[in-house]
Parts: structure tokens; sequence; C-alpha cells
């Protein structure tokens, strides 16, 4: 129970972009643990958190298998991290439900995350409200040390932490307390559209992200079109939100420092700077788009999925049936 275990979840929704790749998953493969002794790091395709909002069935199949097959090209090594989808282990609805009876009203009705997502919808389901029960039995099912979040998802894993200690507290030790971990920011990567605002999957405007599949047309057009501002200097200087973020993006991309980025294109305008940043993120995310054609095309990803379904209900079911033990449930 001291091994040092990590569960990021992650909804099949939207498009990945280059500031995923980035910011998150780049990190997700450099952090794995080197062998299973020393720990344990599990991705999870969360499609059950998804459908709290409506979703399209065809896109919702596509866009799971897509993520996944995102991840393993991003380098994560399902020999090393477990990687599997959500709605594949049944044992995550049934703690879900268990860990309900074990919430209150007033403690769902606390979480802001529901207020903002809800608001000025005309059909809010009853999933949407309850979903940190799912996300806490997501946690908890696998003796969860760390769990990777942004600011917004903190909340989520304290209520996990307070579902767990009353648990505990009634039926003896079962669950490990899990701590929210901040990630540090492998790159902070804002919309092209507009750089004031971080780069979103679920962004309406396609030409603020750089989709990780998107093709050399697509991407060369975002960017030649990105907002940057009426100077022509190519300088790292967040008062100029936009051609900031070029920097940024090109720094992350080639490896250099903003510093060495000023340097290379000093005397020269934003149509070269653009160009260069557009070839650059071309060339970068040419092996991780490579890496997704051949994984998809050749039918292993499935099987990576099962395997891994499998080995997430061997540590899961344990856990459930120690629950089911504790509270008086035929086992």
């Amino acid at each position: 129970m001291n091994s040092r275990v990590v569960f990021s979840g992650i909804q099949p929704s939207g498009r990945l972009h280059i500031g995923n790749y980035l910011g998150a998953m780049r990190q997700w493969a450099a952090g794995q643990n080197p062998s299973a002794s020393s720990g344990q790091d599990i991705f999870c395709i969360v499609d059950m958190h998804a459908i709290t909002v409506p979703q399209d069935p065809a896109v919702l199949r596509e866009k799971t298998l897509e993520v996944a097959g995102l991840i393993v090209a991003a380098g994560v090594d399902p020999d090393k991290s477990l990687l599997f989808i959500q709605s594949h282990n049944p044992d995550h609805a049934n703690l879900g439900w268990i860990l309900n009876c074990y919430l209150s009203m007033g403690q769902m009705n606390r979480m802001t995350q529901f207020k903002e997502k809800s608001e000025k919808k005309d059909f809010v389901s009853v999933g949407l409200f309850d979903y940190p029960a799912l996300m806490a039995a997501d946690i908890l099912l696998y003796d969860t040390t760390e769990v990777p979040v942004g600011d917004d998802q903190k909340q989520h894993v304290e209520l996990t932490r307070d579902v767990a200690e009353r648990f505990n507290g009634k039926y003896g030790e079962t669950f490990v307390l899990p701590r929210p971990v901040v990630p540090k920011v492998g790159g902070r990567v804002m919309s092209l559209t507009d750089p004031t605002k971080k780069m979103s999957k679920s962004d309406s405007d396609s030409m603020g992200a750089v989709g990780l599949l998107d093709s050399k047309e697509e991407i060369e057009k975002k960017i030649m079109a990105a907002v940057t501002d009426s100077g022509r200097e190519v300088k790292y200087d967040p008062a100029r939100p936009g051609i900031y973020n070029l920097v940024e993006i090109y720094s992350l991309v080639t490896g250099k420092s903003p510093q060495e980025t000023e340097n290379e294109f000093s005397g020269k305008g934003y149509g070269d700077f653009k160009k260069a940043v557009s070839e650059m993120t071309v060339n970068f995310l040419s092996g991780l788009q490579e890496r997704y054609r051949d994984l998809r095309n050749s039918g292993k990803l499935e099987k990576v999925l099962e395997e891994g379904a499998k080995k997430s209900y061997e540590i899961s079911h344990k856990k459930l049936l120690d629950v089911y033990k504790k509270i008086g449930f035929i086992a």
C-alpha cells in the first residue's frame, strides 16, 4: 500500500492538440515507473464520464480509440503502464454506486464544476451531478497515491479523500487516501486565435488549436493565420501574447530557449517566423502521427486495451470484494 500509484483519467471528447502533448502526454511517458515493483501508472479512458453530456455513439467509439492510440504513440508503454477503457471494467460503476451511499447531497452540491458545466443548459443529467462519486471510485479501486489534476479538479480529489476517510472510519482500513498533484507544466500553449486563453480541445473555433492528427496543410493554415500584433520584431514578450505564444511553441518543438529563438529570427518579420513555426511543428508531430497510424492499422491497439481491461479487473476486483464483504454483500 506504500507503492507510488498514479491514476490519470482522460475523457475521449474533443480533439487532442499540441498543448496536450507538450503540457501533459510527453510528461506521462517520461514519468512512467521503470518497473511494476516501483509503482504503477494508470491511464484510464473515462468514456463513462463522457456520457454525462450528450454524445454521438459512433464519434464516442472512434474518439475512445483515437485517444488511446495517441497516448501509446506519445510514448506510454503498455508493458510499463496500465491503459484501459473505463466501461470495460464494471468495478468502476459498482463501486461508484456504493460510494454514492456514503456521500451527502450537501457535498455534491458544493462541487463547483457541476455548477459551471450545468449553467444555461436545457437538460442536465443526474450523471453530471453525480460524476464525482464515479471519479472517486476510479481512483480508490487501485490504492492510488497520486492524482495529477488541474486546479479545477482538486476539489474532486478532496471529495474522494473525504468519502474514503468516512468508509475507513466505519469499516476499518480499506482505501488509500490519494493526494492531488498539479503537474509541472511542460509548456503552456495558448489559443492561436485568442492567445489570452489556453489552447482547448473543446474550442468551437477549430483554427485555435493544432490537432495532433492535423495534416501538414491544416497546421500551416492555422499557424500562418495565428493572431499576432501590429509589430514586426520576434520578441518573447508577455505584453505581446500572440507572438509570445508562437515563440513558446517554436521553442518547445525545437528544444531551443526563447532567447535562442529571438536571436535566430533577429531582423526577420512575422511571415518568415510563422513559416518556420509551421514547418517545425509539422516535423515535430510527424513521428507521433506515423506511430499512431501504424498502431491503428496493425490492430494491436485493441489487444492492448483488451489486456489492459483484464489487468485492471484483476487489481480492482480484489478491492471491490473487500468492500462487498465489509458492507454485508454476499460475495
